[in-house]
């Protein structure tokens, strides 16, 4: 089946309030420094779970909205409304919520999935946040089976927050007693400040993305950290030990490679710098370390600028280069993050060098590890998990496959850029092909 055959028929809208309201105290909800600079996009996740005969629709559905007015009693900012990239004004208005008809079966989508066709499974525009903190949307199929999308503002959290809002929304529809607890303290941590001057939405592309899902096995994944490990050997004179890279460094080294040599030819590079970012969660970087309840954007991104010959020697410089970079992510990282100032004063200045073309930006975040195949909200765990097409370039999203020994690479480009990518001999020779993701709808 192809995009253009796949239609989605909204049959209706509502607005999910919490099931009991927020204290007069807790209504003002302010954003830490953090959710300022953030960009103003959501976070799109759709889960696929098959036909189960045990309940039916109109109780699933059901389900899905008494559970989620639960967990928004919880998470009680994200049922409130955004205000001048300032607070969250915690009103109980509630998450968008929306009911949608899909014209095929699900395993029409599953066997091979198509990165666009997942955009039609939202139910917002994923740069059309404006003040709403969270948006879900319930597709159903011919055949029985469930695509659930949700929707979290970048503003309000990140990939952390937003597995631990599913998870505990998946529990509440369990009806499971012991929904986490989260802390809403982010705003102590990283004091909010005058951004006067900073545009939060540099780097966002509205036209001319294109993604693609790249599926990496686990014998590939392996042999790529064995090559790497047996590079840097070789190019290592002290001859200390060391460690062997990550699956997400090793991946995330070729992959980077791979785009230099398919789309930045070495003559047309000029005095360009080319960056490397990565991700990276704060919590456990803190002094002393925070737990994973607390809510909100508790993530930064390490850069690293890779030397000239980084992208010419099969990537395994970068590894090293990568591994600094995050490392450098320490707790005197995070001291001068939460002054504020000096680390906004950067963000402009690399800004406005990426907007005069001066720097090359490529990002990668790894949701690996998450538990996003754990959301069972009471008739399975999903056949499932997919992400969107995204309003980024250069942006390489990594999810575990259902196994979890296998990555699927979802990669962002601009339209020439993929054309070029997407026929690279290296990178083809190392892709498993797009095969079914399976379902017993």
């Amino acid at each position: 089946m192809t995009m253009a055959e796949v239609e989605v028929e909204v049959v209706s809208r509502d607005t999910i309030k919490p099931s009991s309201p927020t204290l007069d105290h807790l209504r003002h909800y302010k954003l830490s420094f953090l959710d300022q600079i953030q960009v103003p996009v959501f976070m799109p996740l759709v889960l696929f779970f098959p036909r189960d005969d045990g309940m039916l629709l109109d109780e699933k559905l059901s389900r899905i909205k008494q559970s989620l007015a639960k967990a928004l009693a919880k998470f009680y900012p994200l049922a409130g409304r955004v205000r001048d990239n300032l607070y969250v004004d915690c009103n109980d208005e509630g998450a968008l919520y929306v009911e949608a008809r899909v014209r095929c079966k699900l395993s029409d989508i599953l066997e091979n999935p198509e990165p666009r066709v997942m955009n039609r499974f939202l139910p917002c525009e994923l740069d059309n946040v404006q003040d709403l903190p969270v948006a879900v949307q319930v597709n159903f199929f011919e055949c029985g089976g469930l695509a659930l999308s949700l929707l979290i503002s970048h503003k309000v959290a990140d990939a952390l927050s937003f597995f631990t809002f599913l998870n505990a929304w998946a529990s509440a529809a369990r009806g499971d007693p012991g929904i986490i607890d989260p802390c809403f303290s982010s705003s102590e941590l990283f004091p909010p400040i005058d951004l006067s001057g900073f545009q939060t939405s540099t780097g966002i592309v509205k036209d001319n993305i294109s993604t693609r899902r790249f599926i990496f096995d686990a014998a590939t994944i392996a042999s790529l950290r064995e090559k790497f490990t047996d590079l840097k050997k070789v190019a290592d004179v002290a001859d200390h030990p060391r460690r062997r890279p990550t699956r997400v460094e090793a991946l995330s080294s070729f992959l980077w490679s791979r785009y230099m040599a398919s789309t930045q030819p070495i003559e047309a590079r000029g005095d360009k710098i080319y960056t490397v970012l990565h991700a990276v969660n704060l919590r456990t970087r803190t002094e002393p370390p925070i737990s994973e309840r607390h809510f909100g954007n508790i993530s930064r991104l390490a850069i690293a600028v890779p030397t000239v010959d980084a992208s010419t020697d099969g990537g395994y410089k970068i590894v090293d280069q990568v591994r600094d970079a995050i490392k450098q992510v320490n707790a005197e990282y995070v001291r001068k993050l939460q002054e504020g100032q000096g680390h906004l004063n950067s963000l402009k200045e690399r800004s406005s060098r990426i907007s005069r073309g001066e720097v090359v930006s490529f990002s990668f975040t790894s949701l690996c590890r998450f538990p996003m195949y754990e959301a069972d909200f009471g008739w399975g765990k999903p056949a499932w998990v997919g992400s969107a097409s995204l309003t980024f370039k250069n942006l390489i999203v990594f999810m575990d496959t259902k196994s979890g020994d296998g990555i699927e690479a979802w990669v962002n480009l601009k339209e020439d850029d993929m054309a070029k990518f997407e026929q690279d001999k290296e990178l083809l020779a190392l892709v498993s092909p797009s095969v079914s993701v399976g379902s017993r709808a």
